[in-house]
């Protein structure tokens, strides 16, 4: 069985935030840049779900991990 590929606006969806283009696009504007001393995970802006998942995901290597690592990144980016 082949791993599941999530896409980006799914990760969006799964945090329960909107997932269209324009909503995804302005929540990294208005986050970033994250500050590479932060974890991801334990940016201010998550509730404790959201963290949590975030978290999992990263710690389990499961199959959300690329896209995570995707939204750290754009959150890195100033």
């Amino acid at each position: 069985m082949e791993p599941s590929v999530h896409h980006f606006s799914e990760l969006f969806e799964q945090l329960g935030l909107p997932d269209d283009p324009a909503s995804i696009e302005q929540f990294i504007e208005r986050h970033a840049p994250l500050s590479s001393d932060i974890a991801l995970a334990d940016a201010p802006f998550w509730n404790e779900a959201q963290a949590n998942f975030l978290r999992d995901a990263l710690e389990e290597d499961a199959d959300w991990a690329e896209v995570v690592d995707h939204l750290d990144a754009s959150l890195r980016k100033p």
